[in-house]
This record gives C-alpha cells, sequence and structure tokens, in this order.
C-alpha cells in the first residue's frame, strides 16, 4: 500500500498546525514550512520533516519541496495557507504593499503548481487545496488586499482544474470565516452560528478536500464561515 504525502506550506501553527494533525491522524507522511521555528516543533510531534521559509520567497517553497521528494518520493496532497497581506484604507495603501500582496498570496499558488504537477501527473493524481478567505467573494474594506488577490487565487484554481482535471489532479480553495486560530472572538456576531470558528473545524474541511472523501470535487471554493457571507 502506498504512504500517502501532504506538504503543507503554512504549516506551524493555528489552522496550519490543526490541518497538519489531522492529515497526520488521516496516516499522511508530512512535510512542513513555516516562517518560525514552529514547524520544526510541530514535525518533531509529528514524525514529519520540516523546513523554515516563507511562502514569498521562490527558494524557500523550491527547499520545502526538494526535501520532500527527497525525502518521500512523492507528494499526494498540498495544502498552501500563507499569512494576511498588508491592510490599510483602500487608496492609501502603497504600490510596494500591493506588490507585497501580489507575492504572498497569488505567486505562491503558481509557483508550487508549477513544482508539484509534474510529480502528480507521474504519479496518477493528486490533490492542491489553496486557503484563502471568506472575504474572497463578497469583498470586505477591512481586507482589502486580501480581498483583491484571493479571488484571483479562485480564478486560478478554476483554470488549473479544467486544464489538469483529466491528469486527475484537482485543485480547490478553502474559504475560512473568522477562527479562533487569531483574536477575532468580537466578529463572532457576523455568523449565522454566533460564533467563530475553530481551527480544528476548518482542518476537517482541508482534510475532506485534500484527501479522496472529495474525489469528484474540483474548481471549487468552499466557504467554511459559520454563514458569514450572504450570496448564494
Amino acid at each position: 500500500m502506498v504512504e500517502k504525502t501532504c506538504l503543507i506550506i503554512g504549516g506551524g501553527r493555528g489552522m496550519g498546525a490543526a490541518i497538519a494533525r489531522e492529515m497526520h491522524s488521516r496516516d499522511y507522511r508530512l512535510a512542513l514550512m513555516s516562517p518560525s521555528d514552529s514547524c520544526e516543533t510541530l514535525a518533531a510531534e509529528l514524525g514529519a520533516i520540516a523546513r523554515r521559509g516563507r511562502a514569498e520567497r521562490a527558494e524557500d517553497t523550491r527547499a520545502i519541496f526538494n526535501l520532500t521528494m527527497e525525502r518521500y518520493g512523492r507528494i499526494d496532497a498540498l495544502l498552501i495557507h500563507v499569512g494576511g497581506p498588508p491592510k490599510g484604507d483602500l487608496l492609501e495603501i502603497s504600490e510596494e504593499d500591493w506588490d507585497r500582496a501580489h507575492d504572498m498570496v497569488l505567486k505562491p499558488v503558481i509557483r508550487m503548481a508549477k513544482l508539484v504537477t509534474p510529480v502528480m501527473e507521474q504519479q496518477g493524481g493528486g490533490s492542491i487545496v489553496n486557503v484563502t478567505t471568506f472575504s474572497a467573494f463578497e469583498p470586505s474594506l477591512m481586507f482589502p488586499t486580501s480581498s483583491v488577490y484571493r479571488v484571483g487565487v479562485s480564478s486560478f484554481t478554476k483554470l488549473y482544474s479544467d486544464r489538469y482535471g483529466p491528469a486527475n489532479i484537482r485543485m480547490n480553495c478553502l474559504l475560512p470565516g473568522f477562527t479562533d486560530s487569531l483574536d477575532v472572538g468580537k466578529f463572532a456576531d457576523m455568523a449565522a452560528l454566533k460564533r467563530i470558528g475553530r481551527a480544528e473545524e476548518q482542518a476537517k474541511a482541508a482534510a475532506f478536500l485534500l484527501s479522496e472523501d472529495s474525489s469528484y470535487i474540483t474548481g471549487q471554493s468552499l466557504r467554511v464561515d459559520g454563514g458569514t457571507t450572504r450570496a448564494m
């Protein structure tokens, strides 16, 4: 039986760590990357491998990809979870910060897709999940750069799913609402459920999309926001 491998970009703390634990419980071997040593600490706990790095740095994402392939020889599931890009009043955000948001949010998805797609094609399939935000389709002035670039991730995801669906490679987006991995309790009333989400709840949704449980789902943006968004 093939031992499956999951690579998590942003797998050190909070939601990323919860997803790592959930995938570990499903018997996936793990490779983790995060900007701090939290990925190394978690890797020691879960019997995984890790390398510190930032998603916006091409050399860092290539390094964790290379380490994963050297150690495990395959990548069955890839999750990309990046930090929040710069915020500010819409027209007061500098061009440099718009560029930073592009580098943080959209580029890592494209860059990682270029790395893992040949591997997944050779294996006969795989699953990629991009963690974005509930505001991707209902833009919020609280998160202007995130709202702009994360909807771009959903657009790329649909294009990718059309192009690589015949190779049995799926790509989807997870759109979390306010979650307890951050100090966001004041926003609880925005959700229909009148509470913020738990990181473990987001992890189960992510694992569903990463695994064969969702084998006929691709190109989708799944909102896991407790009913915060209103669009139908």
